[in-house]
Order: structure tokens, then sequence, then C-alpha cells
């Protein structure tokens, strides 16, 4: 929590505003606004690959969350006893219906918490949700490199997720705007159900002083530090491009600072309140266990679809919380494919810019909807986790913070701070704090290399429970996580290469300055700097340069008249030394 706090203050805040601004002041999405230094161009790029990852993986999680949601529309939770037929042998549920499974659990008569403590102390537990998701949801298979079949209930709900988010951005942010004000708020509705609901349960407040209690020799661990700044960055949207798609839709006096603050502080409250809803249950779990919390915590998928769930089956009307839990896992992940979505529609409008294409957004729409539901295909195979975490890991992580690195230095130090804060003095009206600036200049790069340096430095390989990943699939995660930082250098490359000038310095040159389109989209807007000249100023303007390229060419004529003079007087003074009389007729050098 400690580095989470610091990442929020120094990084997450400073750049969630860089951004805000950035698309506000332009009013153009995240390929658009590098206008400000076209050969950086290749950012917006890396954003857009970014995106398209997250979305194709994190739509496959909605979908098994529908799943989830639908499976709970029953009187009993399907993943509350053993007596199943995907069950093995090494299943055990705090309450197990299954006969002759385990004698001493069943002549346990007297209390449930000392029959759950044999069960535990069994040399092996697994328990009824985590073969449910293991051996009935995923059907997961032994290897990644083996799919298997596609898991068509998760197929299905794949599909479904798509139709919703299609559906909902049908109108673009018109229709998503709408949307938004049911799938943000209603959650915290929920939360604080199940909040109220967790604090009442028996070794609530086991689990919520596991949640607050610091462990300080993590602290020099990287790897938090790199998880911090990855929460931050998948918390707050930043270098993904929506942050700078959502606010190119504001009005430009818009005080997106004022908004910068809000959201990220309530943003970030929200993750530290539902992590009380979520110890709360989790104490209660391991109190009926007779188990530390840290052996029923869990985290990335194992925790929503394997430990919450398991805890809500001891729960009274548990389908019930198990409908609203996993409704508000299904709302808060809509709200999240929502931007992602629009922000590769607005990149590729903003960029094609045809009459045709600006007039039918809904078929580019719904064209990156089929794309990202075909796209999302291999992750419903049984081997379809091993590719889901891989992305989850590899696609968008370090990836992200170098983008973030590179953009600071863009906008700061090649487009120049003291002309961004004119920019954004000129649309809020005041220029940013001293901290923020600060922050952009020096702070905020160099603790995102930081981290990034030493997460490199302990990087260890990822791995799925006992799992271990082979290279070859461990080379595909490095690759797609360099395939959105290679846009970067390729189009600078390519940017330098095709501008003006004679050395590779005047055409670096060219390629860093800012486009003369760069600026406020609406010409109202376009003030001080960004004024266009009218023509009695274009006029004003023009007439010094006219003037000039005047007296170049009286110079000019003066030049040749006199080179003429002295070749007329050798002529004569060759002629005179002849003895030629016939002066007269000769050429006049003063006509």
């Amino acid at each position: 929590m400690l580095p989470y706090f610091i990442m929020l203050v120094f990084c997450g805040i400073p750049l969630f505003f860089l951004e805000l601004s950035f698309g506000q002041f332009a009013s153009l999405g995240c390929l658009g606004v590098w206008k400000i230094s076209p050969m950086f161009k290749g950012v917006g790029y890396g954003m857009m690959v970014v995106s398209t990852y997250i979305g194709i993986y994190y739509n496959v999680v909605i979908c098994i969350a529908f799943y989830y949601f639908f499976m709970s529309m029953t009187n009993l939770l399907p993943w509350t006893y053993c007596n199943n037929p995907w069950n093995t042998q090494a299943c055990s549920g705090v309450v197990d219906s299954r006969p002759g499974l385990n004698a001493s659990l069943a002549n346990a008569t007297t209390s449930l918490v000392e029959g759950v403590s044999e069960v535990v102390n069994r040399s092996k537990r697994t328990s009824p949700s985590e073969e449910y998701w293991k051996h009935y949801v995923l059907n997961i298979s032994d290897d990644i490199g083996n799919f298997g079949d596609v898991r068509l209930p998760i197929l299905g709900c794949l599909a479904i997720s798509w139709v919703v988010v299609f559906l909902c951005l049908i109108r673009g942010v018109k229709s998503s705007g709408k949307v938004v004000y049911f799938t943000a708020t209603f959650p915290y509705l929920v939360l604080t159900i199940l909040f109220i609901r967790g604090i009442t349960l028996d070794g609530a407040i086991n689990g919520i002083m596991y949640y607050l209690t610091p462990q300080w020799e993590k602290v020099l661990d990287a790897k938090v530090w790199g998880d911090a700044a990855s929460q931050i960055f998948y918390s707050l949207g930043c270098a993904w491009g929506g942050l700078i798609t959502m606010a190119s839709y504001n009005k430009f006096h818009n005080n997106c600072f004022r908004d910068s603050i809000i959201i990220s502080i309530t943003n970030c409250a929200t993750s530290v309140y539902a992590g009380f809803v979520i110890f709360s249950i989790l104490g209660f779990m391991a109190h009926n266990l007779n188990v530390p919390v840290s052996e029923v915590a869990d985290h990335g998928p194992g925790l929503a679809f394997v430990a919450y769930p398991e805890a809500l089956t001891l729960l009274p009307i548990s389908p019930l919380w198990s409908l609203l839990f996993f409704f508000m896992l299904i709302l808060l992940g809509l709200g999240t494919q929502f931007c992602l979505l629009e922000t590769l529609v607005t990149a590729i409008v903003d960029e094609i810019g045809t009459d045709w294409i600006m007039r039918h957004k809904t078929v580019v729409t719904l064209g990156v909807a089929i794309a990202g539901f075909l796209l999302g295909v291999p992750l419903t195979t049984q081997a379809g986790i091993y590719w889901l975490l891989l992305m989850d890991n590899y696609a968008a992580s370090f990836s992200l913070v170098i983008i973030s690195c590179i953009m600071c230095i863009c906008v700061m130090h090649v487009y120049g701070h003291k002309n961004y804060f004119k920019d954004v003095e000129m649309m809020l009206g005041f220029p940013p704090p001293l901290f923020f600036k600060v922050c952009w200049r020096f702070i905020s790069p160099l603790i995102i290399s930081f981290i990034l340096i030493f997460t490199v430095i302990q990087y260890k390989p990822i791995t799925y429970n006992e799992y271990v990943y082979p290279g070859w699939s461990l080379a595909i995660g490095f690759a797609m996580a360099m395939s959105s930082v290679i846009c970067i250098p390729i189009y600078a490359l390519y940017k330098i290469s095709k501008s003006p000038g004679a050395t590779f310095r005047e055409r670096l040159k060219s390629a860093c300055r800012a486009d003369p389109k760069w600026g406020p989209a609406l010409l109202e807007h376009r003030t001080g700097r960004y004024a266009p000249m009218t023509a009695s100023e274009d006029a004003a303007d023009a007439r010094p340069l006219k003037e000039k390229e005047l007296k170049e060419e009286l110079k000019e004529e003066l030049r040749e008249e006199e080179e003429k003079q002295r070749k007329d007087e050798i002529s004569l003074t060759i002629q005179g030394s002849n003895g030629s009389t016939n002066t007269h007729n000769s050429p006049n050098p003063s006509a």
C-alpha cells in the first residue's frame, strides 16, 4: 500500500493530468495529438497496440464473469460441494455431501470447525470452487501449447460480452456516456452491501488486519514497486490512450485539473474500499477453515473466480451474494472495455479522416468488435487461461511505463515545457501548479525509469500455480511486450527519412518541430500564438518580403550593368590601341 500511494502521488495523478490536458487541448485521439511533435507519433501507435492486447483478453475476463453470473441463477451454487462429476478425490469442502470421501469428517458431529480442521490438515486440500474453475469452467489442459477444444459456454459468453460492448458504443461517446452513469455508480452500491455483510461476519477483523498490516521487508522488493506502478497505470488508465481519447471530447475550457485530482483520488480510494470488502470475506473464510488468511488469499483470476466464490458459499442465500458480486465485476469490466474500444475506433477514424468514415463510425466500431471477438477465440480454449495470463503479464506491463516516460520527455523536453505550460494556461486560465511542473519534467520520468530498471534486474519468469511456462511461450510474451514499444523508434526513423533537410540534423529538427495544424481544434479557441492571420496582417507580413525581393532584383540588375560596362571599357581600350577611329559608333555605357 505504501508503494501504491507513492506511485499515485508522484506518477499517477501527474500523468493523469498530463494526458487529460493533452487530449483536451488538441481535441484529438491518441494518434492525432502527436502533431505536437510528429516524430513521436509512434507513441500513439504503441498506445493503440497496448489497447488492442488489453481489449482482447479483458473481454475474456468479462465473459467468464458473465458465465459465473448465469451459473449463480440457481438455488445452490454449483461450486459448493464435492459431489459433482468434475470433482476429484482431493476435493474437500467446508460442508461435504459426498459420502465416504473422508471418514474423519463424517464422524465429526460436534462442530463444523473441527470437521474443517481435519479436512485442512490432510496432506492436500483442493476446494470445490478451485476444481469447478479448473475442471469444469476451463477444463484446463496440461500445457500452453495444448489448446484442446473450444469451451463453447465461454465462447457464447464472449459473444455476449462483445455484443453488449458494441451496443453500448453504437453511437460513440453519446451512448456510452449514458451507460457509464449506471456502470460507474451501481458497483458502489454493491460494494457497500457486500462491505456491510462482510464486516458483520466472524473472523472479518482478521482479514482486515491482514490487509492493513504492513510487511516492511517487501519495500525492498522491486517487484512490489513494479506491481504498484502497474496497478496505478491499470487503475487510472495511463498510457493506454483512453484518457487522451476521452478528454478529446471535453469542452476546451473544461477544468481537467480539478477532474484529474477528483477522479484519481476517488478511483484509488475505491480500490482501497474494495480491499476491505474482499478481505473481510476472506477473513471469515479463514476463520471457518481454521487457517491463516494468507492461505485463502489469492491473486489474479484465483481471487475473483476461486477464493471469493468459495467464501460466498458460506453465506446465507449465497446465490444472491454471488449474483451481486459477479454483476459488479461485469459492470466494472464493461466500463474499462468501453474506453478501450472507443480509443481504437477514435484513432482509426481520426487517422483516415475521410467524410465516409466520419459518417459511418458505427461500421468501424462493428469491425473492431468482430475482430476483437475472433482474436479472443483462442483464449476460450482449454489452454486459454495460460495465454490470458501471458498477455496480462507481458503485453501491457513494462511497455506502459516506457510509453509514459517517452511521452513526458516529448512534451516537456522536445516540444518544450514552457510552450506546454502556456498551452495549459490558455486552456484553463491558470498555469499548472509547481508540483505538476516538477513531476512532469523530472520526478515522474525518473521514478518510472528506476522501476523499469529494477524490474528487469529482478525479473522472474511467469508461472501459473505449479505450471512453469516454457521458453518459447516467454519469447512470445516478450515479443508482445516489445511490439508496442518498437512502434516508437520505427516511426521516428520513418518520419526523419521523410522530413525535408540536407543533413540528418536538419531532418531531425524538422521531424521534431510541431505541425502547423497543432493547437486547439476550433477556430474560436485559436488565440495568442495560435491566432490565424487576417488579410491585412498577411499583407503587412508579406510587404517587407516583397520589398526585400525588389531590392535583391535591383542589386542584381546593377551588378549586370556594371559587368557590361566593364566589358565595354575593355573593348574600347583594345580598339583604341589598334588605331580604330570608329569610336562614335560604339555603345555608350552611360546609356
